[in-house]
């Protein structure tokens, strides 16, 4: 009997100790950093320093004083980087006490080599002035675009091109319009047309009818 009750004692205390666990709150892991990124030889602020948690999108950037403010999880690494900076990591110890920490990042400068450049004149005067007449420079974008606006460059390809799918549809959509109109009944005569008897009357004025008959008769 006595066997199976430290048993269920121990059973109790495991159960108890778990539960604990699980139950722990979130937010004990939860520690607010403050600090400032100075440089290592002269300890000078560095400012605009990107401060990012690894793994995780969210980050801050430093004031120009050098100093920032972040929330993170204990154990999570912080990531320093700047231009002309070596980047640096951050492991925050999982064992710190409290949720607030201050920090004092030093940012070692890095160096970067450039390859090296000569620039030459040109050997003689003489050189110069030929490369100065004779090279052909292509013109740059600005120059293109406004030469291909130009009005009468717009004009001659208007002429030449044929037309596109849009003004092809536009066009067959209007006959078919002009069509429609007149669906179902004859269309209008010029015969009635004052416009076309006033031509008519000024041809025969000039002879032009006269004159096709006088080219008929000869011919004939």
């Amino acid at each position: 009997m006595s066997r199976r009750f430290k048993q269920l004692t121990c059973l109790l205390c495991l159960m108890a100790v778990l539960l604990k666990a699980h139950a722990q709150d979130p937010y004990e892991n939860i520690i607010q950093i403050n600090g400032v990124t100075m440089t290592a030889d002269s300890l000078r602020a560095v400012p605009n320093v990107v401060v990012v948690v690894k793994g995780k999108n969210r980050g801050v950037e430093s004031s120009d004083m050098g100093v920032f403010s972040i929330v993170a999880y204990k154990g999570d690494t912080l990531q320093f980087s700047q231009i002309g900076f070596r980047s640096k990591d951050y492991v925050i110890p999982k064992n710190l006490a409290g949720h607030y920490f201050s920090l004092i990042q030093l940012m070692t400068q890095d160096t970067f080599y450039l390859p090296e450049t000569i620039i030459r004149p040109l050997p003689s005067r003489e050189q110069f002035d030929y490369a100065f007449k004779h090279w052909s420079i292509p013109d740059d974008k600005y120059e293109i675009a406004r030469r291909n606006t130009n009005a009468l460059m717009l004009r001659a390809l208007a002429y030449s091109l044929p037309r596109d799918g849009r003004e092809s549809q536009a066009m067959y959509q209007n006959l078919q319009a002009q069509t429609a109109t007149y669906y179902g009944q004859q269309k209008p005569m010029n015969i009635f047309n004052p416009l076309a008897w006033a031509e008519f009357f000024d041809a025969w004025k000039r002879g032009d009818f006269r004159n096709k008959n006088k080219f008929n008769t000869n011919s004939q």
